[in-house]
């Protein structure tokens, strides 16, 4: 692959010049089963050593939004087409990146007749800095050449009419899921990625950043229980007693300073794992939030609720979101907040939802940055968050030219 997409060059060393490290990384490539479906082996450069200005200068590349994943499925539902999904072999290796980058000969594979000789770097190599922003600006470029229009505001969201029927193309770093209204559609884009890229799988979406998405007849379920079961095998909640709520709701978490102190390293380790699940499991999503805030100096009562929501968990694996094909298209939003209601800095915290029909959209649980001193005030700064939100959706609506 590395001869093949011409990525480097043998070379002296320039003086005044270093070469960054180059490693192995091995992982197993598992299905939504958890069954090994690849053994992969691939070469990254180590970008930590990298100096600003001299490795690397622009790194951005815009990410998608968990919520435009949400929002792209409910869509489908709702026009009732099959999503699809592509792997691009070795996706970094097709960006060509402008600065002057050296790396160390891959370990095991030095050349025997040049063995203080380093690689010139011609293309973006894993674990450099402008990697993902080498790839973006080749991928997008392709898209636009061939007739894709960009979202205003979702850069990862391409669109292509044609006459009544569209293609949506949705992309998160190197995956990419696609469908359309037209099936002829889905085909002639896969074609045209071939043209430019070597693709190792494609078919129906089932499986998507640790996502499981089931599509039916009658809509699309998406759940997250492999990852659940996962994450309560590595904290070794698989056997335990079950709770019926993801907390106490008749006992306010508090700062707790004269209790006893936990392992930190375990506590920000569990936080992690569950500010993950909270993409598709907003029942949890409150009592995460509230427990993450004590990150610092966790106490045993917090490791104790933090355990709670695991056993919630081990009884409520296979919660999800469905999104039904029959459900309209509307936009409707909640939001509340409560006043004053966290106990250490006397903040208010704002919660909401907006909904596609039935179809749940995104979600918010989070603590005002600033302290009202009014219920009034509390709810207008709620109102302005969700109003927020919802010019979001409703922009990425008008992206896709829905019918609501």
């Amino acid at each position: 692959m590395m001869k093949l997409q011409q990525v480097w060059t043998l070379v002296d060393l320039p003086y005044g010049k270093r070469a960054i490290g180059t490693k192995w990384v091995y992982r197993n490539k598992k299905d939504e089963r958890g069954i090994v479906i690849r053994n992969k082996a691939r070469l990254v450069a180590q970008g930590y050593t990298q100096e600003e200005g001299i490795d690397y200068d622009e790194v951005f590349a815009p990410v998608a939004r968990i919520e435009a994943i949400r929002l792209f499925l409910a869509y489908a539902s709702f026009k009732d087409f099959v999503v699809y999904q592509m792997d691009v072999k070795s996706a970094f290796l097709y960006g060509k990146i402008e600065e002057e980058v050296y790396v160390c000969q891959p370990p095991g594979f030095e050349d025997p007749e040049f063995p203080d000789k380093v690689y010139k770097v011609e293309k973006a190599l894993y674990g450099l800095h402008q990697a993902p922003r080498a790839w973006y600006e080749t991928l997008s470029t392709y898209l636009l050449d061939n007739g894709f229009q960009r979202g205003q505001i979702d850069k990862t969201l391409f669109i292509k009419r044609i006459k009544s029927d569209i293609l949506l193309v949705q992309v998160y770093v190197d995956d990419i899921i696609f469908g359309s209204t037209k099936k002829e559609l889905c085909t002639d884009f896969e074609k045209l990625m071939h043209k430019k890229f070597q693709m190792s799988s494609m078919g129906e979406l089932t499986f998507f950043l640790g996502l499981q998405v089931t599509q039916k007849d009658d809509g699309i379920f998406i759940s997250q229980d492999k990852y659940v079961d996962e994450i309560l095998k590595k904290f070794g909640f698989s056997t335990v007693k079950t709770a019926s709520t993801p907390m106490e709701t008749s006992k306010p978490l508090l700062k707790d300073a004269e209790a006893e102190d936990v392992d930190v390293h375990l506590y920000r380790s569990m936080i992690g794992s569950l500010m993950y699940l909270t993409a598709f499991r907003p029942d949890i999503m409150f009592v995460v939030c509230a427990c993450a805030r004590f990150q610092v100096t966790p106490k045993v009562s917090h490791l104790h609720d933090v355990k709670r929501i695991f056993r919630y968990l081990k009884g409520q694996p296979k919660l999800g979101l469905w999104y039904p094909k029959d459900s309209p298209f509307d936009l409707e939003a909640y939001t509340d907040s409560d006043y004053a209601g966290a106990s250490l800095d006397r903040k208010s915290t704002t919660g909401g939802c907006q909904f596609l029909g039935r179809r749940l959209i995104s979600w918010q649980c989070k603590k005002q940055t600033i302290v009202a001193n009014s219920t009034t005030k509390a709810k207008y700064v709620a109102a302005a968050s969700c109003c927020g939100q919802v010019l979001w959706i409703q922009n990425q609506m008008l992206i896709m030219d829905t019918t609501s």
